[in-house]
């Protein structure tokens, strides 16, 4: 029986961080990283880019029972670079381009050389954005808090 093989828990957990920093990239992010990277990456896409429908579970309370919420568009691909490396791209809505370049970036990223690159010219600048992006968003809905409290009127 085959197997796949054992993946080191750092590289998968910087995986993960860069598909996602990837997926929440705008598309001209997107198109200037892979310019300043490699203009000419030569890819053949393995699936996609598609369009289809996710199911969204959610829970009340955040610990109820998971129940159907609604369904979302995603947008997915998978290329495979001329070096042999894989890589995926997924992304909310139905931007396919953005959705490719998420998967050749991904699979760039997987060569140590590259990724520095990526950090520098994408990865951070885009971490920066979306915490700044987060931190205001966060300052607009504390504005809105209302303080409830109950007055006491003196009557016995």
């Amino acid at each position: 029986m085959d197997r796949a093989p054992e993946i080191d828990s750092g590289t998968a957990t910087d995986r993960k961080r860069i598909v996602d920093l990837l997926a929440r990239a705008t598309l001209a992010e997107l198109e200037d990283a892979l310019a300043a990277i490699d203009p000419a990456s030569a890819h053949t896409a393995l699936r996609g880019p598609e369009t289809g429908l996710v199911m969204v579970k959610g829970r009340i309370g955040g610990g109820g029972a998971p129940f159907n919420l609604g369904e979302a568009t995603v947008s997915r691909a998978s290329v495979r670079l001329g070096n042999g490396r894989i890589g995926h791209g997924y992304r909310l809505g139905t931007d396919r381009k953005a959705a490719q370049l998420s998967a050749v970036l991904d699979a760039v990223a997987q060569d140590e050389t590259a990724r520095a690159l990526l950090e520098t010219r994408l990865l951070r600048p885009l971490e920066t954005r979306l915490a700044t992006e987060t931190e205001r968003l966060e300052a607009e809905t504390a504005a809105t808090k209302v303080d409830f409290f109950t007055m006491v009127r003196g009557e016995d």
